[in-house]
């Protein structure tokens, strides 16, 4: 049990968030399941462990978007202390139009419901998560890059740091878009290599604005990514 890295999840009222029931048998389905088979058909790499060994309770990881492989490649390659209760963003009109689909995007991610249309429906789970202690995965881009390169940060993750006073946690992911670009349902063949790169943890400065605290942290996700893709290239 880790608990004690998440305080407020042994008050909080348990549902699919905080149930360490749930949690056992997600660990299961992420780490026996889709971890073997991530990690058999493409060469992961995973730094930055060190940077984040500091990290309790709740936090919102931020990373670049680019290929459906993001949220399984951050997940499985957090610390379990760390992804033992994260729960990904995902698209309400996408993941959870499909029964099916809503069952196993929330048994495998821990997934919550992110409006894009605009109509602000779900507007607030994120903020009550934290306010819960749930972690949170968060891709500011809001949409999977068409071309792989990173376009501007939506403010919201920065926002909801700022107001829930959680730290941020940079995550790069590089090659995961040459590894399962946009329209295919599968990674190319021969193990593409791919890497998951964690920061330091980012928290807001005085007087720092949502927009200005973005664009920080879209810098740092960029410093990061230059870090992993000189990686790639050596190992290559």
């Amino acid at each position: 049990m880790m608990t004690h890295n998440h305080p407020h999840l042994i008050r909080a009222p348990k549902d699919r968030f905080t149930s360490g029931v749930m949690a056992n048998m997600r660990f299961v389905a992420q780490r026996m399941l889709l971890k073997p088979v991530v990690w058999s058909i493409t060469r992961v790499s995973v730094h930055g462990h060190d940077a984040v060994k500091g990290v309790q309770g709740a936090f919102i990881a931020v990373a670049n978007h680019s290929s459906h492989l993001d949220a399984p490649l951050i997940m499985c390659a957090l610390p379990r202390r760390m992804g033992r209760y994260l729960a990904a963003g995902a698209a309400a009109d996408y993941f959870f139009d499909i029964w099916w689909r809503r069952i196993l995007t929330a048994l495998f991610f821990n997934a919550f419901p992110i409006d894009r249309t605009g109509t602000a429906q779900k507007h607030g789970v994120s903020k009550k998560l934290l306010s819960r202690g749930v972690p949170l995965l968060v891709f500011p881009e809001g949409t999977r890059s068409k071309t792989g390169e990173m376009a501007d940060f939506k403010a919201g993750a920065a926002a909801l740091s700022l107001a829930c006073d959680v730290p941020l946690v940079p995550v790069a992911l590089v090659g995961a878009s040459a590894a399962m670009p946009r329209g295919r349902n599968w990674p190319i063949p021969g193990r593409p290599p791919v890497a998951v790169i964690f920061g330091e943890p980012m928290i807001g400065l005085p007087g720092e604005t949502p927009d200005q605290f973005s664009k920080r942290i879209k810098v740092e996700v960029q410093r990061l990514h230059s870090t992993g893709s000189s990686t790639l290239k050596g190992s290559s």
